[in-house]
């Protein structure tokens, strides 16, 4: 099977990641009779996130530890831009690609700013320039440098300590960033906030990202492809995540991407392809009385509350409002919100925690975009479903002798013109 990548529609703004390619690469180890990775190739497009999937044992992890040398290939060769990674020194080669693992692996007795700024040190870049950027990738990831970056990673959360290793991944602007489980100790609606925080940084940078993981819907939500590899590495499928859901290369595949296949459609739908209402929104301090008046212009039964960089911070009913006065500060810390990328399988997840029906919808920054309602989203499974009978009941027709198929008289006609 062809390793080379299928074609995918353009992402907006041009990648700052690099192509990585694999040439027949071989990895052996001693004293086993099988290579782990038996003269993989491959081509991963700059700029795009490319998830490793496959079973336990399958050189998965070796492969993408072998693009930063934390494996040395036994033969064949990779490239990052077109040079081959074994004409740079090792370390020297480690500071131009980020790396990311499970659980972050802070230093624990340094501070969140001193491990983020690891690398930029190792790079001899001056003061100034690295605590700008330690506060720019705290603020990217979505944790306030006035808070954060003078804590411990005890002090931190699960969540917390893996969106700091994301930053220590990013902090020398590296091209290629490699992702080893990085979100497989957190909990489930963690890893799907992290998740989110992924793709909108990606949508922003456009690195190259190779990720490891052992699921595959985290695969199908995350990835631009999926490479799906068998025992030694070898390929058994590299494509978009549509195209591995619509056709499988083989039965190993269906297998393993497993039942359910027309609702994991729904992970390839993101939230920002549907039509989102534009909440009623307002800030600290707003007078009670013109906030409640705007709200009973758009019959609004609601508020959304923002902090003054636009971030939601609490959704309040009218009757929890003031009757008069400013609003206070007022900030729920379980406030239920997913990012524009985030599937709709996420989002129906959330509304079903919700007490409005629906789901607060944010973007860059975690800045306030509006909601999505589920009768929004059950009206899109609905026009979907209609659509895959329809195809499905063309598909099992049966041939009539002597009866023309009317879309093949259709392109038959369109041909002549």
């Amino acid at each position: 099977m062809s390793s080379n990548p299928p074609a995918s529609s353009p992402q907006q703004g041009s990648p700052s990641g690099a192509e990585i390619v694999f040439n027949r690469v071989t990895k052996r180890y001693p004293g086993q009779k099988k290579p782990a990775v038996d003269e993989l190739s491959l081509v991963i497009p700059a700029g795009e996130m490319v998830m490793f999937v496959g079973p336990s044992g399958c050189g998965k992890t070796t492969s993408l530890k072998m693009i930063n040398r934390l494996h040395e290939p036994t033969s064949g060769t990779i490239t990052i831009a077109g040079e081959d990674i074994t004409s740079r020194n090792e370390d020297e080669l480690r500071r131009k690609i980020g790396y990311v693992i499970q659980g972050g692996s802070l230093f624990p007795h340094q501070t969140v700013a001193q491990n983020i700024a690891v690398v930029p040190k190792l790079l001899k870049w001056d003061r100034r320039r690295i605590d700008e950027r330690v506060d720019e990738l705290l603020d990217l990831v979505g944790l306030d440098p006035a808070i954060y970056r003078s804590r411990y990673p005890k002090e931190l959360s699960g969540g917390q300590q893996q969106r700091v290793g994301v930053a220590r991944g990013l902090a020398a602007d590296p091209p290629v960033i490699l992702m080893d489980e990085p979100f497989g100790a957190v909990d489930p609606i963690t890893r799907q906030r992290l998740q989110d925080e992924l793709m909108s940084i990606q949508s922003e940078l456009r690195k190259t990202i190779v990720c490891v993981t052992h699921d595959i819907d985290e695969a199908i939500k995350l990835g631009d492809r999926i490479l799906i590899l068998t025992e030694g590495a070898h390929v058994a499928q590299y494509d978009t995540p549509q195209n591995i859901l619509a056709a499988p290369a083989n039965s190993f595949v269906e297998d393993f991407i497993g039942a359910g296949s027309s609702l994991k459609q729904l992970s390839l739908v993101r939230v920002d392809n549907l039509p989102l209402t534009e909440e009623v929104h307002a800030f600290p301090g707003e007078d009670a009385v013109e906030v409640r008046r705007r709200a009973w212009q758009q019959r609004a039964d609601s508020v959304v509350l923002l902090d003054q960089r636009r971030r939601p911070i609490d959704w309040l009913r009218l009757n929890e409002l003031p009757a008069e006065g400013p609003l206070p500060e007022s900030h729920d810390p379980n406030l239920m919100q997913v990012d524009r990328r985030a599937t709709l399988n996420d989002a129906l997840d959330a509304m079903l925690t919700s007490a409005h029906g629906a789901v607060i919808v944010t973007g860059q920054r975690d800045q306030f975009l509006g909601t999505l309602a589920y009768p929004t989203v059950a009206e899109h499974v609905h026009v979907q479903a209609s659509q895959a009978t329809q195809e499905d009941d063309l598909s099992q027709r049966p041939e009539t002798p002597g009866v023309a198929d009317p879309t093949h008289v259709e392109r038959l006609g369109a041909n002549d013109e």
